[in-house]
């Protein structure tokens, strides 16, 4: 394949099971590259491995006085200089073309799989982790796999070299075949110490990434709370520890290099004492001890790549073990999912949504509220609401110290149904059109208000009543004014990275417009109005209810409000089901949704339940006590 046919139609079905595994499809996936790699680079090292002794029979001729054979010598010299400048663009050509090939379907991969787990991702991997996976893991990934071409043909170009020798000069040939194989191998016992004080600094890298990514994130709130030094002082800590690690971990692989460097030059004198003393004997000729002594100096050059591949794949491993933690993790634990005896269709229009672990029950058309005491659990329901597992509260986030989070990832508890069938038994597009989940932290991207809200929709909501019931006429404005001069529609305005240059109202309520504008049969809001005021959110509450007249809305949100416009509203507590009824209802009859919803205390729900004769008697006591 070549760079410009990227990207890849699809890029496969990875071998997730471990680091090594993962590489090893990579590899066999650009096998057809690879090869062509591995025959430059055994045209390249073919002619620096037959250079040494082109020059030895150069030498002989002169010795021998041979004119017609020096001739012949410099033809080959010229030949084997072409196959060695030929070779060498084309191998950089093809190797370079296998790094970026690979590094591009890993990342294809990657995006295919946040895509499919949405912002559950973060949820099981920390979020420097995910950086650290599609930034530098990839590039140390396509390093190793352009490697592998480069190190098989200095494989090659050194057993050349070896088996040369030992057929023109016998003597020397078997003093560098037996060298040359312990150079290669003395590095081995120092890879596993190099290896880990690696992982630590890929490790300590991978933290203060996610430092840094969290603080950017909150850095408006830091500002507000004057606390920048302090996340500061926290980020230049861990940026010192990554120093000191990578100086570590520079320190073991500059003794391999050193090593690399040393035993040749001791096998090249070894060399050329015992040549010398063989010329000087005359059992060889000046011309073989000449080309011993140039293919061993050769051999400098493929002897590198031996040390290049150990490094390049003590650096992949981790890496690609990290890819494949990713790339491993599903929508649902595929063990606990029944077996189908075919795809399943998708579920006719106008049915119910409901959630048999909690035994929520969003009827068709409807618009239901859902109160959740704890802020957490409303999160992860919407999450699950959406297809995607719901983790328990106390370990689905991030599993572990290295983000993982695998062995907690295991589906808890039946799927949610749509008129029936299990989203999980749903191919992922029907269930991502099906249903559509806005979290409560949306993320805007930039570019102009038209291309966010040109999103894939049914087309029976125009962005201009999405927009209006939003609320967003004061957001369209502050775009026209920041907007160059020129600019006259605000679907023309550009909105920054992640929408940065508006408050954090205006981008929830565009966030917003653009899930309306989608107009999904099951729309699931996660607080879509916490970073708007009273009034503006009273007047999104009509908007949202008359816009999703007769679709199916779940909000989940404790505001009064928003309550009061559902059509019913379900109190969710200890994770089922406690309560359900309207607005007005549960504030009468239940104590728990009043207190959820009003921020009632104890004290103050026991003083409203008392009659007025009661009250009196409490309230004096309450004085007495002061």
């Amino acid at each position: 394949m070549q760079i410009s046919d990227l990207p890849y139609p699809d890029p496969g079905v990875p071998d997730a099971r471990s680091g090594p595994r993962f590489l090893l499809w990579l590899g066999r996936g650009q096998l057809g590259g690879q090869l062509k790699s591995l025959a430059w680079g055994m045209l390249h090292f073919g002619g620096v491995a037959g250079l040494p002794y082109a020059v030895g029979l150069g030498v002989d001729a002169v010795v021998d006085r041979a004119p017609n054979r020096l001739l012949l010598v410099g033809g080959l010299l010229v030949l084997i200089g072409v196959a060695i400048s030929v070779g060498d663009a084309m191998l950089h050509r093809t190797a370079v073309t296998n790094w970026i090939t690979a590094a591009a379907r890993v990342q294809q991969l990657l995006a295919r799989k946040t895509a499919e787990l949405g912002s559950a991702l973060t949820r099981r991997v920390a979020a420097g982790e995910v950086v650290a996976v599609s930034t530098g893991d990839v590039e140390k990934i396509g390093w190793f796999v352009e490697a592998v071409s480069r190190f098989l043909a200095a494989v090659f170009a050194v057993v050349l070299v070896c088996v040369g020798l030992v057929f023109y000069a016998p003597e020397l040939g078997v003093v560098v075949a037996v060298g040359v194989p312990l150079i290669a191998l003395a590095s081995l016992p120092l890879l596993p110490r190099a290896t880990r004080r690696a992982d630590v600094q890929r490790e300590k890298a991978g933290r203060a990434t996610e430092l840094a990514s969290d603080t950017v994130a909150g850095l408006r709130v830091l500002r507000g709370i004057g606390g920048e030094e302090l996340f500061l002082g926290r980020y230049r800590e861990a940026s010192q520890e990554v120093r000191r690690a990578a100086v570590r971990s520079a320190r073991m692989w500059a003794l391999i290099s050193a090593i690399q460097v040393v035993l040749p030059g001791l096998l090249l004198i070894t060399v050329v004492w015992y040549g010398a003393s063989l010329a000087l004997d005359g059992r060889i000729a000046v011309g073989e001890l000449v080309a011993a002594f140039s293919a061993v100096a050769t051999l400098l050059y493929p002897l590198r790549h031996f040390e290049e591949i150990a490094m390049a794949y003590s650096f992949s491993r981790p890496s690609a073990k990290r890819a494949a933690r990713v790339l491993s993790l599903t929508r649902t634990d595929p063990a606990e999912r029944p077996a189908q005896a075919g795809p399943l269709g998708e579920p006719a229009a106008g049915g119910d949504l409901y959630d048999p672990r909690t035994g929520l029950l969003a009827p068709a058309g409807r618009f239901t509220a859902v109160v959740c005491g704890d802020p957490d659990l409303a999160g992860r329901l919407a999450e699950r609401l959406g297809g995607h597992a719901m983790e328990d509260h106390d370990g689905g986030d991030r599993g572990g110290e290295d983000g993982g989070g695998s062995d907690r990832d295991a589906k808890d508890g039946p799927s949610v149904l749509l008129g029936g069938v299990a989203l999980d038994d749903l191919e992922l597009d029907t269930a991502r059109r099906l249903v559509l989940v806005q979290d409560k932290d949306p993320v805007l991207l930039s570019g102009t208000l038209r291309e966010l809200l040109d999103v894939p929709a049914s087309g029976a909501v125009e962005s201009g009543a999405a927009l209006a019931a939003a609320q967003c006429a004061d957001v369209l404005d502050a775009l026209l004014q920041s907007a160059p001069d020129g600019v006259e529609d605000p679907m023309d305005a550009r909105i920054t990275e992640r929408g940065r240059s508006l408050s954090g109202g205006q981008r929830q309520r565009l966030a917003l417009a653009r899930s309306l504008v989608t107009d999904p049969e099951v729309l699931v809001l996660d607080e879509p109005t916490s970073a708007v005021d009273s009034h503006t959110e009273a007047r999104i509450a009509d908007g949202i209810a008359a816009l999703r007249g007769g679709r199916t809305t779940v909000v989940l949100a404790s505001s009064p409000l928003l309550l009061d416009r559902a059509d019913r509203v379900v109190l969710i507590d200890g994770g089922t089901v406690a309560a359900v009824g309207t607005h007005r209802e549960l504030l009468h009859r239940e104590p728990l949704y009043r207190a959820v919803v009003t921020r009632e205390t104890d004290e103050e729900q026991r003083l409203a339940g008392l009659g007025l004769t009661e009250l009196e008697e409490a309230l004096t006591e309450i004085e007495e006590s002061a």
